[in-house]
């Protein structure tokens, strides 16, 4: 299977896709973040990726990270209401992306620690075990893979089941490209404890997988991160630099773009393929990419 970055050295993600809609105005203080707009404002998921391709970003992710077949249930949603708003997030990033004249479209597959909203997805700590995050990924995955989306972008994942359930999905869907992304507790390890070497290993050699690496990890950790990913081409697109704090449901510290517009030449040079920015990155970060990277 050919993968998208034949065409190309280095490809560049879009940034915070939450954190660009807050600035647009949106209100995300709810258990479906950005997924919500798909229901109520569509019109701002759209701008907000009109955006990021202004600012120089090759690929937009969708606004499908949160948008679970259980979460849009939850909401009075239909299975089939459910299916046609999830496939809405691919369609609301490609006409972005026709309307920029180019680009590619990456649809998320969070992890089920989103749909928890309780911060798991920073942890691992899951209440489902391989097989119940398969059933759990299964409506989603599936709606995802036949949306038409360029590729299919596994991101935040903490567990390493997580990530057995989702080459398991991958295998049953040969079609299909993606690429796997882990949250981090640190420079070694995803959010579970498990050697990052290990969950790398797990998709090395794929020809469907397009890229592993990490997101919604602090930058400091992905130099050492890059280190230890075999196999594979690698994706990094870190957070800002800031904490989150749980308790008050606030972010702790900044992050300067033209900082993070020079971290991301390193990561480059270090292995990375596939760079761009999660939460609390803005498409001047994106911008700053750009400008270091050509």
């Amino acid at each position: 299977m050919t993968s998208p970055l034949d065409e190309t050295d280095v490809m560049i993600l879009d940034g915070g896709l939450a954190t660009h809609l807050e600035t647009l105005g949106c209100d995300l203080g709810d258990e479906l973040w950005s997924a919500r707009l798909l229901m109520e404002n569509p019109e701002a998921i759209l701008q907000a990726h009109r955006d990021y391709f202004a600012a120089g970003a090759d690929v937009a992710i969708t606004a499908s990270y949160q948008a679970s077949f259980a979460a849009f249930m939850g909401r009075g949603r239909d299975v089939h209401e459910a299916q046609a708003l999830v496939q809405l997030s691919v369609e609301l990033a490609t006409q972005a992306r026709d309307e920029a004249g180019g680009g590619m479209v990456a649809a998320s597959v969070g992890p089920y620690g989103a749909y928890l909203a309780n911060g798991a997805e920073y942890t691992g700590d899951y209440d489902l075990d391989e097989d119940g995050l398969l059933a759990w990924h299964r409506p989603r995955w599936e709606a995802l893979a036949d949306s038409g989306a360029d590729m299919l972008a596994c991101e935040t994942i903490p567990s390493y089941a997580e990530a057995r359930a989702l080459a398991r999905l991958l295998a049953e869907s040969p079609h299909v490209n993606a690429w796997v992304s882990f949250s981090c507790r640190d420079g070694g390890h995803i959010s579970d404890g498990t050697p990052m070497e290990e969950c790398a290993a797990l998709f090395a050699g794929n020809p469907q997988v397009v890229a592993v690496g990490v997101n919604c990890t602090a930058p400091s950790h992905v130099k050492s991160l890059i280190a230890r990913i075999t196999g594979s081409p690698i994706a990094v697109y870190p957070n800002s630099g800031e904490t989150w704090d749980g308790e008050g449901r606030r972010w702790l510290g900044l992050a300067d773009p033209v900082e993070f517009g020079a971290a991301a030449r390193e990561w480059r040079d270090a292995g990375a393929s596939i760079i761009g920015g999660c939460c609390r990155t803005t498409p001047e970060h994106i911008r700053q990419i750009r400008a270091n990277l050509g």
